[in-house]
C-alpha cells in the first residue's frame, strides 16, 4: 500500500539466494529464521562485496542487549524490538530510510 516493491523469503538461505536476482534498497530482517538465522544471514551479506552496502533494519522479538550489540557490529541502521513498535511506525521508519537513499 505504501508503494514499495517487496520480496519475501521464508528462511535465511532463500533470502540470500534471492539477492542474485533482486537487489533491494533495504533489507528488513528478522533474526529467528529457519535454516540460517538472521545473524548468519547478515554475516553472509556483510562478507559479500556485492551486497555488503545494503542497509539493514533488524526487526526481532530478541531484545537482549547482547543481540542488539551483535546487530550493531554488523552495521545495521536500526534494531527494532517488534513488540515495541506498531506497523505504522515501522512503515514510517522504512519510508524515511528509503528516502535517504534516493
Amino acid at each position: 500500500q505504501e508503494g514499495f516493491e517487496v520480496e519475501k523469503a521464508m528462511d535465511g538461505e532463500e533470502a540470500f539466494a534471492m539477492l542474485e536476482n533482486f537487489l533491494p534498497d533495504l533489507i528488513l530482517l528478522d533474526l529467528i529464521l529457519p535454516k540460517r538465522n538472521g545473524f548468519e544471514y547478515l554475516e553472509m551479506v556483510r562478507n559479500d562485496p556485492r551486497f555488503n552496502k545494503i542497509p539493514v533494519i533488524i526487526t526481532s522479538n530478541l531484545g537482549q542487549d547482547s543481540d542488539v550489540e551483535r546487530g550493531k557490529t554488523f552495521g545495521v541502521i536500526e534494531y527494532i524490538i517488534k513488540n515495541k513498535l506498531s506497523i505504522d511506525e515501522l512503515i514510517t521508519k522504512v519510508s524515511n530510510e528509503v528516502k535517504k537513499l534516493a
